[in-house]
């Protein structure tokens, strides 16, 4: 099963702050925008999202249709067809894409010790 980049979403108590210690790392902005409170970033192919207010937790995060640069992948698997493949296997969808929709949407499981995961396409 393909889910698309990979990311880790960190929840940031001080966005401004978080950007400067990861660049400190290396990492480099990606994407994002700071007056919205959310940034990615990346180091090589570690990619990080900082999040200032949107999670109440840390989440993997993948994003269907998106390489590790966010740049359109030729193909890809819907976001709809990897949740029923997934409920299929009995994991349970926290929160759901709808699915008689087509296009941008997402949904949320949680592994056996309550890690969120987003699966979040952007096309």
């Amino acid at each position: 099963m393909k889910l698309g980049a990979y990311s880790l979403s960190l929840n940031v108590k001080d966005i401004h702050a978080s950007k400067s210690f990861y660049e400190k790392l290396g990492f480099e902005v990606l994407g994002g925008d700071i007056t919205q409170n959310w940034l990615i970033m990346k180091n090589q192919d570690c990619i990080i999202g900082l999040f200032q207010g949107m999670f109440e937790k840390n989440n993997l995060t993948f994003n269907p249709g998106w390489d590790q640069n966010a740049e359109n992948l030729e193909s890809f698997t819907d976001i709809r067809e990897l949740q029923s493949k997934l409920e299929g296997k009995g994991i349970e969808i926290i929160s759901r894409a709808e699915a008689s929709k087509e296009g941008p949407a997402h949904f949320t499981i949680e592994d056996p010790d309550g890690n969120p995961i987003l699966v979040d396409q952007h096309r």
